[in-house]
C-alpha cells in the first residue's frame, strides 16, 4: 500500500540522509563495532547537515523544522545502517532535544545549544539505575543542596552514549522519600569533577554503540543547571517518554521490514529439494503472514507520527505503538533467522545480528510487560 504521510520536501531530506548514512556510516560500521562506539566524525558529519538539530530553533543553529516527520524519516534512514545508528542519534535528536528546546531557561539554551546542534556535544539522558529498572519513581541517586550548587551522588547504568557523552541530563532526588514528587532533572556536563565512567557495557546487539554504567560522586552542579523546575523532573520525564517510544516504533517496524526483504531475496534463490525455498506453501504463508504484519503495523505507527505532527499524540497510543512494533519486529526477525537455517545461527550472517539487535526493544523505553500495564489503565478496568 501506498505511503501518503510524507510529502516532496520529505523525500528530498530523505534523499540526503541517505547519501549521508552510505557516505559516512556504512562504509566505517566495521570498525565502530569493533570499537563499540560510533566515531565522532559521524555526529560532526550529522551537525554539518543539520541532523542533529531538527526542533531546534535557528538562532541556536538548528534546523528549526517543527514537522515530527523529518524526525521520522531519518530514523528510518538511519535504520538502514543498523539499529545502533537510530538509537544513539535518536537519543540525542528525539530525547534531549525536547528537554533542552522547551524546558530549559534562555540562558541554558544559549549556552548548550549550539555544541547539540554542530555534533561537537554528544549528549545522553542518565535515568536507569542498577536496582530500578524501569521504576523511574524509586531511582536513589541523591542530590543534596549545598549553597547555591548541587551535590549529585550515585550511579546509572544501561545509559545509551554513556561512555562517548560530553553532556548528560541527569535525573535525581532532591527530597528524599517523596518517590515521584521529589526528583528533579540537571545538566551535567561530562568533565565535571566527581562524575567517572565504568566499562562499556558488554551488549548481545546492536555493539556499534556505546552503553555505559556511570558514576556520580558529590560532583558539583550549580542551580543555572537546573531542567524545568525543582522537585518536578519525574513529570517532565513522563510527558517526553511519548516521544521516546514513537520514535523506538518508527525504528522498530522499519527494521522489520529491512530484515524480511532480506529474507525474501534469499527464499527466491535459495534451493532445496529441486525448487526456491519459497515456493513451499508453509514458508510462503509464513511469509504473507509477516508482509501482512509489517504493513499493517507500519499504517498504525504512520498515524501516530502524523498525530505527533500535530500535536495530538496520546502517551497510550505511543506505548501501543512501541509495544506492537516491539513484538512484530521480534517475530519476524526469530522467523527470519529460522528460514536461513544452520547459516542464520552464524555470527557473521547480517539476519543474526539483526536477530540480535532487535531483542532489546521489547525492553529499553518501557518493557512490553510496562506497556501493557500503561494501555490497559486506559480501559477503564477498575
Amino acid at each position: 500500500m501506498r505511503r501518503t504521510l510524507y510529502d516532496q520536501d520529505h523525500e528530498d531530506f530523505r534523499k540526503s540522509v541517505r547519501d549521508f548514512v552510505d557516505r559516512e556510516i556504512i562504509p566505517n560500521s566495521a570498525e565502530y563495532e569493533q570499537e563499540g562506539m560510533i566515531g565522532r566524525s559521524v555526529w560532526r558529519g550529522a551537525g554539518a547537515l543539520g541532523l542533529l538539530g531538527l526542533c531546534v530553533p535557528e538562532e541556536y543553529g538548528g534546523s528549526g523544522a517543527e514537522d515530527y516527520r523529518f524526525n521520522a524519516v531519518m530514523d528510518e534512514e538511519l535504520t538502514r545502517a543498523g539499529l545502533a545508528y537510530s538509537c544513539a542519534l535518536g537519543v540525542h535528536t528525539h530525547v534531549v532535544a525536547p528537554y533542552l528546546v522547551e524546558r530549559t531557561t534562555e540562558e541554558q539554551r544559549k549556552r548548550w545549544l549550539p555544541g547539540f546542534c554542530s555534533g561537537e556535544m554528544i549528549t545522553g539522558v542518565a535515568m536507569s539505575e542498577p536496582g530500578g529498572g524501569s521504576d523511574l519513581a524509586s531511582l536513589s541517586t541523591k542530590a543534596e543542596r549545598d549553597g547555591d550548587d548541587w551535590l549529585i551522588s550515585g550511579s546509572k547504568i544501561f545509559i545509551t552514549n554513556g561512555y562517548s557523552a560530553d553532556f548528560l541530563i541527569v535525573a535525581a532526588r532532591t527530597t528524599p522519600d517523596t518517590r515521584s514528587k521529589g526528583i528533579t532533572l540537571f545538566g551535567v556536563p561530562t568533565d565535571t569533577p566527581g562524575f567517572s565512567r565504568g566499562r562499556k557495557l558488554d551488549k548481545i546487539g546492536q555493539t556499534e554503540g556505546d552503553t555505559a554504567e556511570l558514576f556520580f560522586d558529590k560532583v558539583r552542579v550549580p542551580s543555572s543547571n537546573i531542567i524545568g523546575e525543582l522537585d518536578r523532573g519525574f513529570g517532565l520525564m513522563m510527558q517526553h517518554l511519548a516521544q521516546e517510544r514513537l520514535a523506538s516504533a518508527v525504528c522498530n517496524i522499519t527494521h522489520a521490514d529491512l530484515v524480511l526483504e532480506s529474507t525474501l531475496a534469499y527464499a527466491r534463490e535459495r534451493q532445496a529439494f529441486g525448487q526456491s525455498i519459497g515456493s513451499f506453501q508453509y514458508n510462503r504463508f509464513m511469509l504473507a503472514d509477516l508482509r501482512t504484519s509489517i504493513d499493517v503495523t507500519r499504517a498504525y505507527v504512520d498515524a501516530c507520527i502524523a498525530a505527533s505532527t500535530d500535536g495530538d499524540l496520546t502517551a497510550v497510543d505511543a506505548s501501543k505503538a512501541k509495544l506492537w512494533t516491539s513484538e512484530v519486529q521480534g517475530k519476524v526477525t526469530d522467523t527470519c533467522l529460522q528460514m536461513f537455517g544452520g547459516y542464520g545461527f552464524m555470527n557473521e550472517s547480517q539476519v543474526a545480528r539483526d536477530w540480535k539487535d532487535a531483542r532489546v526493544t521489547r525492553i529499553w523505553a518501557g518493557t512490553s510487560e510496562i506497556m501493557r500495564d500503561l494501555i490497559s489503565r486506559s480501559l477503564e478496568l477498575g
